[in-house]
């Protein structure tokens, strides 16, 4: 292991603009239907759920049966997922791949479904260069569980303080924070990399 501090990366609103109104938009006629249905149908807390560790078929079957007037809409959550991803963040990619260029390990632990990660792990390049990812629909654990935190330090033989964590989410930072690691609160790429430049990590400063 490098002398550097071992980069954690989210994923999610770090590298992936992942947003279920994207798709939302386009099932319904109005930006006040599409709010209404994330509110109180396909919520943020269900979708923990699949990150959790719950299938898709199982979850998509639950809440069908709660709101058999929305199916086709509640249905498109799982078959049209991808339409909920705009795009990548580039500003991030650069700074992995100017980690990779510089041999510095990076790592993510991201609150992810099973299945949707491994079908993003076929799609997206990116995600094959980490040196080791901790997915929590594979753990059953989601971030800010500090059990998940101890789950990736065990597995890499990582120390918390060896590491610093890049992450959208101010509850996942307090976490990793409280666990000894260094933290970044991401917001867009260019604070995260002055921040990581600011912690010592081999970084071009833009």
């Amino acid at each position: 292991m490098s002398d550097y501090l071992v980069p954690v990366f989210d994923l999610g609103g770090v590298f992936i603009d992942w947003n279920p109104m994207y798709l939302f938009r386009k099932l319904f006629d109005t930006e006040e239907e599409a709010q209404w249905f994330q509110d109180y149908v396909c919520t943020s807390l269900w979708n923990i759920e699949f990150d959790a560790g719950t299938s898709y078929a199982e979850g998509i079957q639950q809440k069908t049966n709660h709101f058999p007037q929305y199916f086709d809409q509640i249905s498109a959550y799982n078959h049209r997922w991808h339409e909920m991803i705009s795009g990548l963040i580039q500003g991030t990619i650069d700074i992995q791949e100017e980690l990779v260029a510089a041999e510095i390990p990076t790592f993510a632990i991201t609150n992810f479904s099973r299945e949707k990660f491994h079908e993003c792990l076929e799609k997206y390049e990116f995600l094959r260069k980490f040196d080791g990812i901790v997915v929590s629909g594979n753990e059953r654990l989601i971030k800010p569980d500090y059990r998940i935190f101890h789950r990736f330090l065990d597995r890499y033989s990582l120390s918390a303080d060896q590491c610093v964590l890049i992450d959208d989410s101010f509850p996942n930072v307090v976490a990793a924070r409280y666990l000894g690691m260094q933290a970044v609160h991401f917001a867009d790429p260019a604070q995260a990399r002055k921040e990581l430049i600011d912690l010592g990590l081999p970084l071009k400063a833009v």
